[in-house]
Order: structure tokens, then C-alpha cells, then sequence
């Protein structure tokens, strides 16, 4: 545990350091929450440092107000129309570094500040509950780490023409982010209700016409103006199969990529239509990029 002399004195010197109140020190702000998060429960202890937890209280508070006053701005002019493409990219990078090869822990999903940082552009944070129980073989939604958003932008080599889905959408991260990254046209198909009114609620409080969500079993969903089709394991067995059957269906008519992350990536590969263009190297959690023939 730590000391009643070390809290007071990380607080102090927190207090003091003009640069956690600059903007553009977003990394720096997070790491000192983090700290306080940690040490507001343990100034928790009647009669005996009252004043200190109350000082970490107010730090923490005036820090946070700094990010909303931040995302406030950012997501403004997103409205407007700036940002976008590669402005969209150097802003990322003004505020939190993405190292090159951006899936650095291949055996876990994991995520980071670039995730804290992209989850405060959208303005509706809580996570809405589950209107309908899954299906058998579906899965549980667990949110696509961000950096595994930009190595799929960087290994897809979008064209302007191309339509982008998002098979198993949840929250509408995946398909906002290529978007803003690209500009190109993205849908997201999603079966939970709930999760896809809160992605078309993101898209819209960012003004992005190009970004559409439908509710609709991914069984049921039209992908006929689909080009390339993202899934990070939204099912498995035989939906995963039915649904590579349609996606084989369109490309009869025309080339495409399918992109996956975790579980599903095993059983995509066995696709004799397919062909991987970008190894996985028999490893869950990084990208698996394939090419219709």
C-alpha cells in the first residue's frame, strides 16, 4: 500500500505541472487519472487526510474536464468536414503515438491509449444493454482494438469506389474509424438493436453520410455493393459457414477481401475460393487479410 506521504506528494507535484494542462499532453493526463483512480479509495480513512482526498478530487476533476473540452472541439470540426483521411490519421498521432506494426501483443487482444483516445470521440460513452439474446454460435461483442482498425487500412489498400462492411458492427467503432481514415463508404450489419441505434447515434453526432448501420441478422443483410468485409469473430460453426457462402455468392460478380481478426480467421482460411494475401501466421489476434479469385 501505498504511503500517506507518497499520495501527498504525487499530488503535489501533479498540482504543479503546467504541462498535464496543455491539450495536447493527452497521454501524460491519462497516465496521472489513472494514478488517482488508484489513490482517491485509499484516502478513503476517516479523520485522517480529508483535505487530501479532496485535492486528489479536484486534480482529477479539472484534468477530466481538460479531455472533454477536447473532444468537444475535435468532434466539431469532424462535423464541419475536417479531419478526414490522412488529417484524420496526423491527428491521431498529435495526441497518442501508434508504433509502427500496431499489433504488438499478437497472443491477446488488449488495448491502450489509442483506444481511450478514439472511445472519447464519441460522445455517448455508456454502453448500451442487450435488447435480445444471442443466438447459438453467435459471440459475445468485444470492441476491436483501434490499432487493429489502422493496420486493416494500411494491409486493405482502399480505392475510392470500394464499399466497406463490417459483418457483426456492435458499436459502430470499426466502420466509423475506416471512414474517417479513408473516406470511403462503410456499412455495419448488426443484429442487436440497442448496439446498432447507438452506432447510427455516433455516426450522426459526427455528421457521417457515408456510414450507415443496419439491424439485420448477417444472414438476412444485401452485400451486394460490399467490395471488402470485415468480421472479428461475430460467429462461429456453421452461421460463419452460411455467411461465406453468400460472401462467395457476390464474388462471383466481382473481386473481394475478406478481413478478419481472432477465432474465425482458422476457418476462413480453409476457403478454397479465398486466397491470403496477408499471412496470420497462425496466430488469433492478427489480421488475416484474403482475396476472392
Amino acid at each position: 500500500m501505498i504511503s500517506l506521504f507518497e499520495m501527498e506528494s504525487f499530488i503535489e507535484a501533479a498540482e504543479k505541472d503546467c504541462a498535464l494542462y496543455e491539450e495536447k499532453n493527452f497521454v501524460t493526463r491519462m497516465e496521472v487519472l489513472d494514478q488517482l483512480e488508484e489513490l482517491l479509495p485509499e484516502a478513503n480513512q476517516p479523520d485522517k487526510l480529508p483535505m487530501l482526498k479532496s485535492r486528489a478530487a479536484k486534480l482529477k476533476s479539472e484534468l477530466e474536464e481538460i479531455d472533454i473540452r477536447l473532444f468537444q472541439r475535435l468532434r466539431a470540426t469532424i462535423r464541419k468536414g475536417g479531419y478526414t483521411r490522412k488529417d484524420f490519421k496526423d491527428l491521431i498521432h498529435e495526441y497518442v503515438d501508434l508504433p509502427a506494426g500496431c499489433t504488438e501483443r499478437p497472443e491477446e487482444i488488449g488495448y491502450d491509449n489509442l483506444d481511450v483516445f478514439v472511445n472519447g470521440l464519441s460522445s455517448f460513452q455508456i454502453m448500451p444493454e442487450q435488447s435480445k439474446d444471442l443466438e447459438p454460435e453467435m459471440v459475445f461483442y468485444q470492441k476491436t482494438p483501434a490499432r487493429v482498425v489502422f493496420e486493416l487500412v494500411e494491409k486493405s489498400h482502399f480505392r475510392k469506389e470500394d464499399v466497406f462492411f463490417d459483418v457483426g458492427s456492435g458499436l459502430g467503432q470499426v466502420a466509423i474509424l475506416v471512414n474517417l481514415l479513408t473516406g470511403i463508404t462503410t456499412k455495419g450489419v448488426e443484429f442487436e438493436p440497442a448496439f446498432c441505434a447507438y452506432a447510427r447515434d455516433c455516426a450522426a453526432e459526427l455528421n457521417l453520410s457515408n456510414v450507415t448501420f443496419i439491424n439485420v441478422d448477417a444472414l438476412k443483410a444485401d452485400y451486394s455493393e460490399g467490395t471488402l468485409f470485415f468480421m472479428y469473430t461475430p460467429f462461429k460453426g456453421e452461421i460463419l459457414r452460411e455467411v461465406l457462402v453468400l460472401l462467395r455468392k457476390e464474388s462471383l460478380g466481382r473481386k473481394i477481401k475478406i478481413i478478419t481478426y481472432g477465432p474465425c480467421t482458422e476457418q476462413v482460411a480453409l476457403e478454397s475460393w479465398l486466397k491470403m494475401e496477408s499471412p496470420a501466421e497462425n496466430n488469433t489476434y492478427k489480421l488475416g487479410v484474403f482475396c476472392s479469385f
